[in-house]
């Protein structure tokens, strides 16, 4: 199967998009492994497919495959670059698009300075919602993880999160606890595991071990988690500068009910074609 693709990054977390809007496309796990393999494909931590909507108040639908090639239902970053794609493959000249998701319609926005703002929605703390087992909502819950326990703050950003504070970013511990916490029995759907150093009222440091990718240089969605967490803990004012490993975020979010907004950049790296494997 002979494919054309886009590689692209938002602060480093970076992607593969398809065009399957103007042709349908159809790939298997294993060829969405192949396309993330960074030594035998193109390399990329989640895959991105563009497709006609199935509603009709949307100009697009938003499909998001990571590494491992299960399909997950939100990425900001990703939200921000299919903003770029669309416009430079000539899919769309509006600056504010509506995308369907598979957790309901985002608008992301094209600034005049090349950056994106993508409304990502209202957060949702309700177990339930994220899924998260828990006898009622609360601010923080106790996670137990072979031997040791974490407090975590558990929410849905149109996909599951886990946010804990740490002391210090750079010796936290993403590579031993992020599995344990992608994968751990409460989080039914798995979950993105972020680590959270607060460093003013308006500003922290994050990493994230997102379920399905492992720790990427930046997560959009964490990064929204990661600041809702801390405001409603009071650790936090917003706007929020949130810094990854890959670059700074700016989160915006007026309280309880209120959508979520992310700024940041989108870049095009290059683009080509690749020969999938059967």
């Amino acid at each position: 199967m002979h494919l054309k693709f886009t590689k692209m990054h938002g602060l480093g977390n970076d992607f593969v998009v398809l065009d399957g809007y103007s042709a349908p496309v159809a790939l298997s796990a294993g060829q969405i492994r192949f396309l993330a393999d960074r030594h035998f494909g193109v390399g990329c931590d989640q895959l991105l497919l563009v497709e006609k909507p199935s509603v009709a108040d949307a100009d697009f639908r938003y499909r998001i495959f990571n590494a491992d090639g299960g399909e997950v239902e939100q990425c900001g970053n990703g939200a921000r670059c299919f903003v770029r794609f669309v416009r430079e493959q000539g899919l769309t000249d509006k600056t504010e698009i509506r995308v369907e998701t598979q957790k309901g319609i985002i608008v992301p926005r094209m600034e005049a300075d090349g950056q994106v703002t993508v409304n990502m929605g209202a957060p949702r703390f309700e177990p339930a919602d994220v899924p998260f087992i828990a006898g009622e909502q609360a601010l923080t819950y106790r996670l137990d993880l072979a031997g040791s326990a974490v407090e975590i703050s558990a929410l849905s950003m149109g996909n599951p999160h886990a946010v804990q504070v740490v002391a210090d970013l750079d010796h936290a511990p993403v590579a031993a606890q992020g599995p344990l916490i992608e994968r751990h029995a409460r989080f039914p759907q798995r979950v993105n595991a972020g680590f959270m150093q607060v460093t003013s009222r308006h500003a922290i440091k994050l990493r994230v071990f997102e379920r399905g990718s492992g720790e990427t240089l930046a997560c959009g969605s964490g990064a929204c988690a990661a600041a809702v967490a801390g405001i409603v803990r009071g650790l936090l004012d917003s706007p929020v500068q949130v810094s990854t490993r890959g670059g700074d975020l700016v989160v915006r979010w007026g309280g309880e009910g209120q959508p979520v907004w992310m700024t940041g950049p989108a870049v095009t790296v290059f683009r080509g074609e690749i020969e999938l494997p059967g």
